[in-house]
């Protein structure tokens, strides 16, 4: 394999390695759909699965996600969070492993009511159909067409501002987005890419497009920056150290300050020096469910294979 595949995931030895990260990152999110029930709490369920993959061996790729309802994405619990799933609650369980800079990106979308379920087999089916028709030179915005297509004829339509994204070696989201719809992109998918395919959904009477919400409680790594607080450059120095290329949980945080409130303070000086970037909850601004499934996969040259199963 040439060097750019190498770096991007697929040389020889490194396709071993994602074989690992995918296969622990999906029993992550299955062990995580198995108790996300009505009444668990959502702080237990990420602490849980977070434990088990380091415990594995492997690194995050990201916090687990475990957003809700109209939450597209983006919600992790924060460090004292007492929140509980609903009977009715519809829950995106999106989480991915890391080892040796690659990353593992997967998700599924459990419906506890049992009631939403013609919205999960939409994005379910636009991500069967999206990942048969993977495969060397394939365009973009072909993809797009395909999971938009099948996400319609359930009733459903497509999150417009959501989709898929080329993964690289310590760069989870690459520069390729892959659409949920047909727009311009005529960007083609290469044999030896790494992809994440990622359906999202909401119903008819939604808007199809997300926007920040009020709650973040994850956030990224920019640059150093000065800051006034002993405490906000303590945070910082842990920062570089364990989450230089990964997005992270502010409860990760949790020893590097006496209190929640110091803690939530270092941070928000670190995020207006631009030394962090906020990742706030996406929220469908309809306000309507929305549904997410998710892989990750290698291009080949007449097909694809799928690595989180």
């Amino acid at each position: 394999m040439n060097e750019e595949k190498t770096e991007n995931g697929t040389g020889t030895g490194n396709e071993k390695i994602l074989e690992d990260v995918g296969r622990i990152s999906y029993k992550a999110i299955m062990k995580a759909k198995d108790i996300v029930k009505p009444g668990a709490k959502a702080l237990d369920i990420a602490e849980s699965i977070e434990k088990f993959v380091l415990d594995s061996g492997f690194g995050l790729a990201f916090p687990l996600n475990l957003s809700i309802n109209s939450e597209a994405a983006h919600y992790t619990p924060s460090l004292d969070d007492d929140r509980v799933f609903g009977e009715r609650d519809v829950v995106k369980i999106d989480f991915g492993a890391e080892k040796e800079g690659f990353y593992g990106d997967c998700a599924v979308t459990v419906d506890l009511s049992g009631e939403n379920q013609n919205l999960l087999e939409a994005t379910e089916s636009a991500l069967e159909n999206a990942i048969s028709s993977i495969k060397d030179g394939i365009k973009a915005k072909e993809v797009g067409k395909i999971i938009e297509d099948s996400i319609k004829k359930f009733g459903m339509i497509p999150i417009r501002n959501l989709g898929g994204h080329s993964v690289e070696k310590n760069n989870l989201h690459g520069g390729i987005f892959i659409p949920n719809y047909e727009d311009d992109n005529e960007t083609e998918l290469k044999e030896g890419m790494v992809v994440a395919i990622e359906p999202f959904a909401t119903i008819s009477s939604g808007k199809g497009f997300v926007t920040d919400g009020d709650l973040c409680e994850i956030y990224t790594y920019v640059e150093d920056t000065q800051t006034r607080s002993q405490i906000s450059r303590n945070i910082l120095a842990k920062i570089k150290e364990r989450y230089a290329n990964e997005p992270f949980a502010a409860r990760w945080l949790a020893e590097m300050a006496g209190s929640k409130f110091a803690l939530y303070s270092g941070i928000q000086e670190l995020v207006k020096t631009g030394a962090l970037k906020r990742n706030p909850v996406l929220v469908e601004t309809g306000n309507k469910i929305v549904s997410q499934s998710e892989v990750l996969l290698i291009v080949e040259k007449d097909s694809c294979k799928v690595m989180t199963k």
